[in-house]
């Protein structure tokens, strides 16, 4: 066994260990997708008020 394995261990176990568990990088890719769905109906909300009042304006 080298310096590193005795230091940060087996990587065959830790794989074992956290098997099925979501990852830091798959964690906040899902965290960016959400925050964009929840903005997206926030932004056609807003479009459609400014388009409403845009159209009283002209008439």
């Amino acid at each position: 066994m080298g310096f590193l394995d005795k230091l940060l261990g087996n990587d065959r176990e830790r794989a074992a260990k956290y098997a099925g568990r979501e990852s830091a990088t798959e964690r906040a890719a899902r965290k960016r997708r959400e925050g964009h769905r929840r903005s997206i109906a926030k932004a056609a909300t807003q479009g459609q008020l400014w388009e409403q009042q845009d159209r009283r304006r002209y008439r």
